[in-house]
């Protein structure tokens, strides 16, 4: 099954996949009580940028619009306590969470999420990044299962995740692009002759 949700993710991309334009295609299965998202997202920025985006947790609220507040609450090397709150919607519904998750980083590859307590009933991550055409484009793999403790959230869960995940990724790597375009130029010629 999870071979032939990834073979679709890659038939979304098609042959735009080494394109200019960041690309997001998000599919989400029932196993269970448990809702599982995969996504791919590919966005024209340098490893380093999309890494320090993806974990720049003290600033999220100024990324994610469903974030309220958002900051690390422990740090021991690349081991994080990470709580966030905020109001997830989609149309009629919304859906007000509170979290307070453990977040382990390998350091410009890979981000585990784990769920310690809040709002859902239980939520692990992995978000890998995968560089492609001479680090000046990132593929990014997202791969998470939720299961909420709410049976009315229950019911919205894979039109709901799949609306959450594309609008987060695609928030996210508009401020991806925002701050490569920052960049001095100087900076981006040796992240690119680097790899980093």
């Amino acid at each position: 099954m999870r071979k032939a949700v990834l073979a679709f993710l890659v038939l979304l991309f098609g042959g735009n996949a080494f394109g200019a334009e960041p690309a997001v295609a998000v599919a989400v299965s029932e196993a269970g009580e448990a809702f599982v998202v995969e996504a791919m997202i590919r966005v024209p920025v340098t490893q380093r940028t999309a890494w320090e985006v993806l974990v720049d947790f003290d600033h999220m609220t100024g990324i994610l619009n469903n974030l309220t507040s958002s900051r690390v609450a422990r740090r021991d090397g690349d081991f994080l306590v990470v709580r966030q709150e905020g109001i997830a919607r989609f149309g009629l519904f919304s859906y007000p969470f509170q979290v307070e998750r453990e977040v382990r980083l390998e350091p410009m590859k890979r981000i585990l999420t784990k769920n310690l307590s809040g709002s859902l009933k239980r939520m692990e991550s992995e978000v890998r990044l995968i560089p492609a055409s001479k680090g000046q484009l990132m593929q990014i793999a997202y791969r998470a299962e939720f299961v909420f403790d709410s049976a009315i959230a229950g019911v919205f869960g894979a039109s709901f995740l799949r609306h959450e995940v594309e609008e987060q990724f695609l928030l996210l790597t508009a401020e991806m692009k925002r701050r490569e375009t920052d960049l001095p130029a100087a900076t981006l010629q040796q992240t690119q002759h680097t790899g980093e």
